[in-house]
């Protein structure tokens, strides 16, 4: 019977340091796998006074025996993914572990300049997109005008591709820069051959692996309430990020998943527009912002920050099937005298769900509870943590009905406290 394959997925607003949690979990395995995104979703990893940010690469380059593999329901900028495998070979990195599904989707130029005419065409109901153009690739890949990176060695029918839709898309994209037909067709077929190497056949290189018992950890790139179908729509991504859509995007049967892993940040965060209940729009949201670098790692920009949302954790608990969580950024919490958790929603008075996130007039049920002062960096075992740190991370286990595997208690990847 083939082994059996695990997930770690944000159950937030993404930005929850997934990449950090996959990084530590990838020691235990043989394959990290992307399953979907793009280059839209930032990881980080911190190793001492080095900051590695990934874009598209699975976390686990860091454990050196780990393949890493980026699947099918992947899209990926060429260039975007070229500058990735440049930039982790310069610090020693062997990037001939990575390997790309034949399956993914290919995202060029006229995806990006398509994506930034989209948001200027919705003017104040602009999504607050990174502009990378994944949406529009994904537009593409539902109408079957995509280009698979399979398509990369099939010189003649991708210069077809490239020539059908900037011809398809020329009126949408007036006013936009773009590089002529000729100019990118030939940046794509030098880009091709360099990434070749990289290409397999998805399927099939997944499922040999798993035949032959090799331990497979699947990573979820940002968060679940920014999937397409489950999320704050139309303020989401344009992929499933539920662990759901790892059985897609790696082409797997549910039967090949085994844990669910799920990572939430010890407050919330969110980037651009959309719901977002408990958020704080004070000095308290300020502070958190502050001290917990809440900045993009793709766009830079701020991120609205608040209470921890267990009507949105639990939500993204159901939608995931968790059979255990990850908290991190506990350590930002330090020195907030008290703290706030939100534990309901109500609306016109009575008691409603996660569906209802951005209603007008919902009110909030907010639990209170004593913060610490002490900073908890050095600590690595979650009974070691101050009595208020140990039961806010109780509490959450409470209100999230899974065990918590573990904390994080600063950005360093050996940060850690387990139980």
């Amino acid at each position: 019977m083939a082994t059996q394959a695990d997930i770690i997925v944000g159950i937030q607003w993404g930005d929850e340091g997934k990449g950090r949690i996959v990084d530590l979990y990838a020691a235990d395995y043989d394959v990290v796998a992307r399953f979907g995104g793009g280059d839209n979703a930032g990881h980080q990893i911190v190793v001492g006074d080095t900051e590695i940010a990934l874009r598209i690469v699975p976390s686990g380059v860091l454990n050196e025996r780990v393949e890493l593999f980026i699947g099918g329901g992947t899209v990926v900028s060429l260039t975007g993914l070229l500058g990735e495998l440049d930039r982790l070979a310069a610090i020693g990195v062997d990037v001939s572990r990575v390997k790309i599904s034949d399956r993914a989707h290919v995202v060029l130029p006229y995806h990006a300049a398509a994506d930034r005419a989209s948001e200027r065409a919705r003017g104040t109901q602009a999504i607050g997109t990174t502009g990378r153009g994944i949406g529009p690739a994904y537009v593409d890949k539902v109408a079957r005008a995509g280009i698979l990176f399979g398509d990369l060695a099939r010189r003649e029918a991708l210069a077809e591709k490239i020539r059908i839709n900037l011809t398809n898309r020329a009126g949408a994209l007036e006013g936009e820069t773009l590089p002529s037909e000729a100019d990118l067709v030939a940046e794509t077929l030098d880009a091709a051959q360099r990434l070749l190497p990289h290409v397999v056949d998805g399927v099939e290189y997944l499922h040999e692996r798993l035949e032959s018992g090799r331990r497979v950890l699947i990573e979820g790139a940002q968060g679940s309430l920014l999937d397409v179908g489950y999320g704050t729509y139309p303020y989401v991504t344009s992929s499933h990020t539920i662990a759901g859509g790892a059985c897609t995007g790696l082409g797997l049967g549910p039967t090949a998943i085994g844990r669910v892993i799920g990572v939430v940040k010890a407050y919330c965060t969110r980037v651009g527009a959309g719901p977002f209940p408990s958020e704080l729009h004070d000095e308290t949201g300020e502070r958190l912002r502050r001290q917990g670098g809440e900045f993009g790692t793709v766009t830079g920009r701020p991120r609205r920050c608040g209470w921890f949302d267990a009507v949105a954790g639990r939500y993204g608990v159901r939608l995931n099937g968790l059979t255990s969580a990850a908290i991190t950024k506990l350590d930002v919490l330090s020195g907030i005298e008290r703290l706030g958790i939100v534990t309901g929603y109500r609306l016109n008075g009575k008691s409603v769900g996660f569906s209802c996130a951005g209603a007008t007039g919902l009110e909030l049920e907010i639990e209170e509870l004593a913060g610490w002062q002490e900073s908890i960096k050095d600590v690595r075992r979650i009974g070691d943590l101050p009595p208020a740190a140990r039961h806010y991370v109780r509490r959450i286990g409470e209100l999230l009905g899974v065990p918590i595997d573990l904390v994080s208690v600063g950005r360093e990847r050996q940060q850690l406290a387990r139980e």
